[in-house]
């Protein structure tokens, strides 16, 4: 029985995803070892499913597929930069959504239901919050106030906005490069 790592986001179009590499450059200046997010894997992470049986792969599209078809495509903006858990300990570096943050927690909370029925996804304890993960930083005890003082500087950075019309289904195979996404299925928002 094989396995695949597998998770449900939504793509970028090419001058957003141009606008973050832009900013993960402008953040690396700050002198913090992170390992940063490859400019063709910068998605939004709609949920995380994790190992799924390989039979469950066709059920997991058509659920997602099936909640999709009932939500209107809708404008998103990418925009304000932060981290989590907070800037004196920065571990993960993210953009934040601005337009269409609503729609994407109502999608999430949409898809939940039917991949929580199927058994292969395991509702997560905190809230969801709509982001695009920029890079991890490696260090932890690593000085942080320059990368700190610049994401304070960046809070009002906003990178366009694009409308999105579908959601991936997306597999994660690891290799010596770091993850290789593939898409194992698109399924189309209803026309707004």
């Amino acid at each position: 029985m094989s396995r695949v790592r597998t998770f449900v986001g939504i793509d970028i179009d090419k001058p957003i995803r141009d606008r973050l590499v832009s900013l993960q450059t402008n953040l690396g200046r700050a002198g913090v070892e992170v390992k940063w997010v490859e400019a063709h894997n910068l998605h939004l992470t709609l949920l995380f499913l994790g190992e799924v049986d390989e039979r469950q792969l066709i059920d997991v599209c058509r659920a997602v597929a099936g909640a999709c078809a009932a939500r209107p495509a809708f404008p998103l903006s990418v925009e304000t930069v932060g981290c989590f858990p907070n800037p004196r300990r920065p571990r993960v570096l993210w953009a934040g959504v601005g337009a269409g943050a609503e729609e994407v927690v109502a999608l999430h909370a949409a898809l939940e239901p039917p991949l929580l029925a199927l058994g292969c996804y395991r509702k997560e304890d905190r809230l969801y919050t709509p982001h695009f993960t920029l890079g991890r930083v490696k260090s932890e005890d690593a000085p942080t106030d320059a990368l700190a003082a610049l994401l304070v500087k960046k809070a009002s950075w906003h990178a366009g906005e694009m409308q999105v019309r579908e959601v991936l289904v997306m597999s994660s195979e690891m290799s010596s490069k770091g993850p290789e996404y593939v898409v194992l299925s698109r399924a189309k928002l209803a026309p707004s």
